[in-house]
């Protein structure tokens, strides 16, 4: 706004925050003071500070419901305030001042509320007696105390800042300083807000001004905000801790946990690496520090940015921060109780130095020699101790009674000819370890008192330092998280680290972390991390984040990936990472083929499933016999997902699967035999096996069978299955037909079959390809168990490069109903256990069963490629999801025990939103229109698969209900052309048979 105007503020919602005044324990201010606190929740990973703290309390909670105004809230204390703080703003008018309860012991140094019954104040009372302070309490024995936070309505902040331009008012703002008028200083509470207490008259309160200015301001501030009612709100189990200059006071502020009302969990440490956290006695804590080594940290003590190397001891009662690695070895023996000592950057005019203070926990800064301490000793003793005199600490004419902590000139900040370090503060503790040149350097340094050092303060290089440290345990925490194998998602640091310039940093730990793993499967994370980095410096730009990730600048270092040799793959990677680094665009194609990469070595994880495939020796079918396999589909009732790599192999998986005929048969299916020729004549049928051919091809040579590991070519899955059944040798030197008659004296012909449509969400590719090798090892004289099966399909679909998980061929190769699961380690291997079902409910499930074709076709092609990069960050919504894909999965089976129609419907509902956790989008709106219509009518239902189109499947109340449901649907507008299917439980398993030549 180029003028504020009434106007401005009648909608406006304003906070101020008051920036308060130096503190002695962060060189930051009170605002800045970073609490023991992570938000686990936050879209990006950062040091929690008081600001931020008081923000989340003020937005979320405090202002929620108030009306338009102005809000003015200090930040010199810690406030907690429970969710909801029942603030009525009904009819509403003037001036709100927030207070908290607190004892009348702690109001004694602060200030409280005097109300009347209607809530209005009738005066503000500061460090009052016994007596005024009684006479606020309420029934309850607590009194209102004043936290620093009011509210102005529209109308009165209007008219106070209508003030601004009224003399003396006029000085207290910039306009007036830089006008030439004299400034002067008010307090929000007794010049402004005070004037609006209901006892306070006009005399008493402007002859409170402490000079002729300030009277005059106050009788301004009179006629201006009289007129406004000034009302209190007190928060019932809020607190409030203002942060004083008491170093006990702050430590005990650092180590308490905050109360079940705050919206921050302290933890014993935030944002900090440490080596050996059991050497961190509880009720410490560890802010923003990398501890490598053995650092012991007693209880009541606080470490903050601080980057040390044990073995160190830190004893109780101690406040370090801002101290680096330099600093450990002048630690090393020195006794560390009930000491504050701090690193500080200043600024000499323009020379940057590093200067430390030291101080003890129950010194007082302000009280005078005589009554004070220094290090927890009277003065006396201490100038005995060490043989400092006064003279050395203060001017001559500096009157006793300004002699004090704050203006003792102690701290050394430069020597003629001398590099000063910790240890130039530290021999004050133990004066008599030290040699005597100890204390003849910090008799000829440059020596400055607090009271100097204070504006001279880099409040800039503070941060930069705290920044830099807190990238550097970051960099640590990426290790740990990825070496670990922990579920904490790196997302938020990564945000960060771009967002602050730090990126290439965390890019390159993460390239030494993937070259460097023990197994692919870490490596594999690493390389996803890096895709999510590269992500985020496209800030959003640059297209789609799934898509191709086959440019031939990158094949050089996939090649090395596919060979194995991951250190050199990586390296190569990230050299060619470095010509893409320029823009948006490029940005987000290199973090696309990064998990190309990472797809490789999920790749090379999975196939190590192949060691639990066993292959015996049968006897060879006659040339032209045809050996037909005829499959079920498969319905997954709960656990989808779990069985998708990396998942299955980091988390664990476990999956509920149904084989079923669909209408009374085996839908899915293929047939082999060996044939004159030495070729491989591959047919895919689609529809029923006496249709019409659809794709017809002759592999006569090894060429023809180079493109099987590119999904979408043709025949693809009938080569890879060759190569995985190892009929056919390739890469080989020797030629296909050579091959074929060496080992065989004969060809094959192939023809597979599904009547199930494209998309179908029943796991047609995965049981076909399950169909064609048990087919192929038969024909070819070989035996294979359906466990060797379902991780020969494994290996296929890896090979394939279509990826997916196991539960598929589970389904559709193991008879009836069963669970499937999978452990959190690699080599991955499936057990499947049958469910034990009461007797007649397969039949009861097949009367209650029924399949709704919706007509929509699954268009979500990157669906995988989504949940693997989101479970990759580790989202936490994701992780838990995954938790409970499982335990349902398990809930599931228990129901099938048991026979419980209901229970199996309401795992089916929970499933489907498991589902649409994992992968949003899958439900396209004319489904949801579906399921709605079904709902009053089933126990439970879910999409098939992953969801997105194909058949949904329902459980229903009554039995045999298709004709009742066909009536629904097509009662329900919009649906388009659905279609409804009986199925039952396929008992019998895929069947393998050995048939004559004379099949059409």
């Amino acid at each position: 706004c180029q003028v504020v105007t009434a106007d401005v503020l009648r909608d406006a919602r304003i906070l101020i925050l008051h920036m308060g005044r130096d503190f002695s324990f962060d060189d930051c201010g009170r605002a800045f003071t970073c609490l023991p606190a992570e938000e686990p929740g936050a879209p990006a990973e950062a040091l929690v500070c008081n600001l931020d703290s008081l923000l989340g309390t003020l937005t979320q909670r405090l202002c929620v419901g108030s009306p338009p105004g102005v809000w003015v809230c200090s930040t010199d204390m810690l406030l907690t305030v429970p969710s909801a703080p029942g603030i009525s703003w009904d009819s509403f008018q003037g001036v709100r001042v927030i207070a908290v309860p607190g004892s009348p012991v702690y109001a004694r140094n602060h200030g409280v509320y005097l109300t009347d019954e209607q809530g209005l104040v009738r005066d503000i009372i500061y460090k009052g007696t016994e007596a005024q302070i009684q006479q606020c309490a309420g029934p309850d024995g607590t009194v209102p105390l004043v936290c620093g936070i009011v509210f102005f309505s529209s109308d009165a902040a209007e008219q106070l800042l209508s003030t601004h331009v009224i003399p003396p008012l006029d000085a207290c703002t910039y306009m007036g300083l830089d006008s030439g008028a004299p400034p002067i200083q008010l307090s929000l509470f007794f010049d402004i807000v005070l004037c609006m207490a209901g006892r306070m008259t006009e005399e008493d309160f402007v002859k409170g001004g402490s000079d002729a200015s300030v009277r005059s301001a106050r009788s301004v501030l009179w006629t201006a905000l009289r007129g406004f009612p000034l009302s209190m709100a007190c928060i019932p189990n809020a607190s409030y801790d203002y942060m004083t200059t008491s170093a006990s006071d702050h430590i005990r502020s650092l180590t308490l946990l905050p109360g079940s009302a705050s919206h921050l969990s302290f933890c014993k440490t935030a944002h900090s690496h440490v080596d050996q956290p059991c050497l961190l006695e509880d009720g410490s804590s560890v802010t923003n520090c990398l501890l490598e080594g053995a650092v012991r940290l007693a209880a009541g003590s606080v470490i903050q940015h601080c980057h040390l190397q044990g073995p160190l001891e830190i004893g109780p009662g101690c406040l370090l921060s801002g101290l680096d690695m330099g600093s450990s070895a002048a630690l090393r023996g020195c006794p560390l109780r009930d000491i504050v000592l701090q690193g500080h950057h200043i600024r000499l005019r323009d020379l940057p130095c590093r200067v430390f203070t030291l101080t003890g926990r129950l010194d007082d800064w302000q009280s005078p020699v005589e009554e004070a301490t220094y290090l927890n000793v009277p003065w006396a003793e201490f100038f005995k101790r060490t043989g400092i005199r006064e003279g050395d600490l203060w001017d001559a004419e500096m009157p006793r009674r300004s002699r004090c902590l704050l203006s003792a000139r102690l701290f050394p900040v430069l020597h003629a000819c001398e590099t000063l370090g910790l240890e130039d503060v530290l021999w004050l503790l133990a004066p008599a370890a030290v040699a005597g040149e100890q204390p003849a350097r910090w008799r000829t340094a440059w020596r400055m008192s607090w009271q100097e050092l204070l504006p001279c303060l880099d409040t800039a290089a503070e941060l930069g330092t705290r920044q830099a440290l807190f990238f550097l345990q970051g960099q640590c925490k990426v290790r740990q998280v990825l070496l670990g194998r922990q579920d904490s998602s790196l997302l938020p640091l990564a945000r960060s680290a771009v967002h602050e310039g730090y990126h290439e940093a965390v890019l390159s730990t993460l390239d030494e972390v993937a070259s460097t793993a023990s197994d692919a499967g870490i490596a594999a994370r690493a390389l996803a991390c890096i895709a999510e980095v590269l992500g985020c410096m496209a800030r959003g730009e640059g297209g789609l984040r799934s898509g191709p990730a086959a440019n031939r600048e990158w094949a050089s270092a996939f090649g090395c990936l596919e060979r194995g040799d991951i250190a050199s793959g990586v390296r190569e990677l990230a050299a060619e990472r470095q010509k893409w680094m320029s823009r948006p665009a490029l940005l987000v194609r290199a973090a696309r083929h990064y998990e190309g990469a990472e797809q490789i070595l999920i790749r090379q994880a999975v196939m190590s499933s192949c060691q639990f495939v066993t292959v015996g020796q049968a006897e060879l079918p006659p040339l032209g016999h045809w050996v037909q396999v005829a499959c079920p589909a498969r319905l997954d009732l709960s656990g989808g997902w779990s069985d998708t790599p990396p998942i299955t192999y980091e988390h664990g998986g476990a999956v509920v699967d149904v084989a079923v005929l669909v209408d009374g048969c085996r839908p899915i299916g293929a047939r082999v035999r060996r044939i004159v020729e030495p070729e491989l004549r591959l047919v895919s049928l689609s529809g029923t096996p006496q249709s019409e051919a659809v794709t017809e091809l002759v592999c006569r040579e090894l060429e023809h069978l180079q493109d099987y590991c590119q999904p979408h070519a043709p025949g693809a899955l009938l080569k890879a299955a060759f190569i995985c059944t190892q009929i056919v040798q390739f890469p080989s030197q020797k030629p296909l037909q050579v091959q074929l008659m060496e080992s065989f004296g004969s060809g094959f012909e192939v023809h597979t079959w599904s009547k199930l449509p494209h998309g179908s969400g029943l796991g047609t590719s995965s049981i076909l390809a399950g169909a064609v090798m048990a087919s192929l090892y038969r024909a070819a004289g070989k035996a294979a168990s359906t466990e060797s099966l379902i991780h020969a399909v494994l290996h296929l679909e890896q090979r394939l490069t279509t990826g997916g998980g196991w539960q598929d061929q589970v389904g559709g190769l193991v008879p009836g109903i069963k669970i499937g699961r999978s452990k959190a380690q690699l080599p991955l291997r499936v057990e499947v256990e049958q469910i034990p079902m009461p007797d007649g409910f397969t039949q009861t499930l097949n009367d209650h069963l029924l399949l709704v074709y919706t007509g929509k076709t699954r268009l979500a092609r990157n669906l995988l490629q989504d949940v693997v990069r989101n479970w990759y960050a580790r989202l936490p919504s994701i992780v838990q999801n995954t938790d409970a894909l499982v335990s349902n999965a398990e809930e599931c089976a228990q129901a099938l025990r048991q026979g419980d129609l209901p229970l199996i419907g309401k795992c089916l509902d929970c499933y489907w939103q498991q589902k649409k956790c994992m992968a949003p989008g899958c439900e396209p709106l004319a489904v949801g229109h579906m399921m709605d219509a079904l709902r009053p009518h089933v126990y439970g239902q879910c999409l098939a698969g992953a969801g997105g189109g194909g058949f949904l499947y329902v459980l229903t109340k009554a039995p045999r209900q298709k004709e009742a449901l066909h009536q629904i649907l097509a009662n329900t507008e919009g649906l388009g052309n659905f279609s409804i299917h009986s199925i039952e439980v396929d008992t019998g398993g895929f069947s393998v048979e050995v048939v004559g030549c004379d099949m059409k």
